[in-house]
């Protein structure tokens, strides 16, 4: 029997068991052993405050439309978890790029196993040497990458990442490798000091000073690029201060209900800012003849394998499977955690 985790209702989580499926003769079984908890679109679905609770996305008009009546998005199963690793247990009859014991990275959800099917399995190897749970950063990493590549960073740069919850330490991250000086901004000091421990030049908390002003000052003119990765109107509002003239801001968090802070006839408006959306389905137009999600997912991989991206340090707790509701709850109530991981 397989198991994997269910919101049932906003704030309730529960584990349930369900008969493992066959596998056809084109599949793999992978048996998880790492799954991350999302503090973004996660966190949504657990406080019920995700835009999906009442609406649904069209995609043929590509618009946000009200829920029929009687739709639910409750209960979630696997809860939308997107950062697995796994081992493969089980081969189909007619598999033959993959073979018991190796390696998988990839999204199943908060889930005890998984089939894949065989291409898919082979595409998302785990590289040889790197410690398994790197793999539940695939994702997470790509959303980072993804606003690295919206925002078109070049060498000498400076780049204010306002949120330093785990995509904004991978973001500040890769735009150090990318020859930008990273601006980390937070109002928490122990994230700030994460961030500074990973190489951001200036750290600045809002809470004790005004990070747009200071910003001009340590730039001159501000920020060649700014990428908002918090969530918050407030950070958003903050990153456009902080950018300069004609500049851009990337906004890559995942930004829930009405925005509370943001001004648009302020500095946005004087300044001539060009504010971009990342979005981890997509990437830029610019890029898309060479870069798609899978590269953006074994990229980040490979540079933590190299030693130039460091991930495992972002975990900060972690939790049996069985005790999920808990890490939730945790993940929901302290802001000392980052990366919060479920074991199997």
């Amino acid at each position: 029997m397989g198991q994997l985790l269910v919101m049932r209702e906003p704030g309730t989580v529960a584990v349930e068991e369900y008969p493992d499926p066959p596998l056809q003769p084109g599949e793999v079984r992978v048996a998880t052993l790492y799954s991350g908890i999302s503090a973004g679109t996660q966190l949504t679905l657990y406080r019920g405050k995700n835009p999906f609770v009442a609406k649904i996305f069209d995609d043929d008009k590509r618009l946000c439309l009200d829920r029929p009546p009687g739709g639910s998005l409750y209960p979630a199963r696997g809860c939308w978890g997107y950062e697995e690793v796994g081992r493969v247990v089980e081969l189909g009859s007619a598999v033959t790029k993959v073979k018991n014991g190796d390696l998988i990275f990839g999204c199943w959800g908060h889930n005890s196993r998984a089939v894949l099917a065989e291409d898919t399995a082979a595409e998302q190897a785990m590289p040889e040497g790197l410690e398994p749970i790197n793999g539940i950063f695939s994702s997470i990493g790509s959303v980072a990458m993804n606003a690295i590549l919206d925002a078109g960073i070049h060498v000498g740069e400076t780049v204010a990442v306002f949120g330093m919850g785990v995509p904004g330490q991978i973001a500040a991250q890769l735009a150090r490798l990318n020859g930008a000086r990273a601006l980390a901004v937070d109002l928490d000091d122990g994230r700030l000091d994460m961030a500074g421990r990973l190489g951001a030049a200036h750290l600045l908390n809002p809470g004790r000073c005004d990070v747009g002003l200071e910003i001009k000052k340590i730039t001159g003119k501000g920020a060649d690029k700014s990428i908002e990765i918090s969530g918050f109107g407030a950070a958003l509002h903050e990153a456009i201060r902080s950018t300069l003239y004609n500049g851009t801001v990337v906004c890559a968090g995942f930004i829930t209900g009405a925005l509370d802070g943001l001004r648009l006839g302020e500095e946005f408006h004087h300044n001539r800012i060009t504010l971009v959306s990342s979005q981890i389905q997509d990437v830029n137009p610019r890029v898309s003849h060479a870069w798609n999600r899978l590269r953006m997912q074994k990229t980040v991989l490979s540079l933590a394998r190299s030693g130039q991206l460091d991930l495992v340090r972002l975990i900060t707790d972690r939790f049996p499977f069985a005790k999920g509701a808990e890490a939730y709850r945790l993940l929901d109530t302290s802001r000392q955690c980052l990366q919060v991981v479920l074991e199997f």
